[in-house]
């Protein structure tokens, strides 16, 4: 249930990340029961320690199935079984709808806690876009820039564990933008848990606005590539990785959702491409 392109039909420019194998053989995975990654890959509730892959068991999962099909909108599901009982202990229905509406793609997440005690998880996006889009650009003509002027620092995670330490750093270039560069992400990815804005612009020095991503539903925001990759990843979360400090509590790790039995949660980002790149 991964995008894999997002295209213009008028002169087939695909603006999402190919995948390529040796590289990072993802699109846009969906996150979820957790975002991120563990320490050691394991987490507790209620006494019982339970393991989780990073970013959880969504991305490249085959049980997902395509609820229902129309011209613009696609619906996926995924129910608990006796499979995901095993590394997550909650009864839930979870859904990613994709609805595409001129050049605006709506992305929603919608989780319905079936079971009869509370829920805790973390849902995200983790969308990938080609930086060059186009064959007379270069990685660093691109630029991200937010709406609102920022101060945010960015958490940084620890080399060995891959955990949120609580050192920071500067990365904005400008009180809006944030410049792309190969050695912007050798560190791993920037993690924001501050930001003013809701909505950022993917842009080029050469060709203008990409495409603008908009998350108001969401807390939290990552930015990443693998170094020297061309492309970026845009990632709205509601959920973080385990912090240095853990105590590996689901109840209390930071950002977790809380959902009462027989309640439905619901967060929608959505990707909006620049119209003069549809022509």
């Amino acid at each position: 249930a991964e995008l894999a392109q997002i295209k213009s039909l008028n002169n087939t420019t695909n603006f999402l990340w190919d995948a390529q194998e040796h590289i990072w053989p993802n699109h846009a995975p969906n996150l979820f029961p957790i975002v991120g990654g563990l320490k050691n890959h394991t987490y507790h509730y209620e006494g019982q320690y339970y393991r989780l892959p990073k970013h959880g068991f969504i991305r490249h999962n085959n049980d997902i199935k395509l609820l229902s099909k129309t011209n613009n909108e696609l619906i996926f599901k995924l129910s608990h079984s006796e499979k995901t009982l095993e590394n997550y202990p909650f009864q839930f229905n979870y859904y990613v709808i994709y609805k595409l509406k001129k050049s605006k793609l709506h992305i929603t997440y919608k989780v319905k806690n079936s079971d009869t005690k509370p829920m805790y998880f973390s849902v995200g996006g983790h969308p990938a876009f080609k930086c060059p889009v186009y064959n007379d650009e270069v990685y660093s003509d691109y630029f991200i820039e937010f709406d609102k002027e920022e101060q945010s620092k960015s958490y940084k995670l620890d080399k060995t564990t891959g955990l949120i330490s609580s050192k920071t750093k500067t990365v904005f270039s400008h009180k809006k933008q944030i410049q792309l560069s190969p050695s912007l992400f050798s560190e791993d990815a920037l993690i924001f848990k501050d930001l003013k804005s809701k909505k950022l612009h993917l842009k080029s020095r050469k060709h203008g606005n990409i495409l603008s991503v908009t998350y108001k539903d969401y807390n939290y925001l990552g930015l990443w590539a693998k170094p020297k990759a061309n492309f970026v990843c845009i990632e709205p979360w509601l959920g973080l990785a385990d912090v240095l400090e853990t105590d590996q509590d689901l109840k209390t790790k930071e950002g977790i959702i809380n959902l009462d039995p027989n309640k439905t949660f619901s967060a929608q980002y959505t990707i909006e491409i620049d119209s003069r790149h549809l022509v």
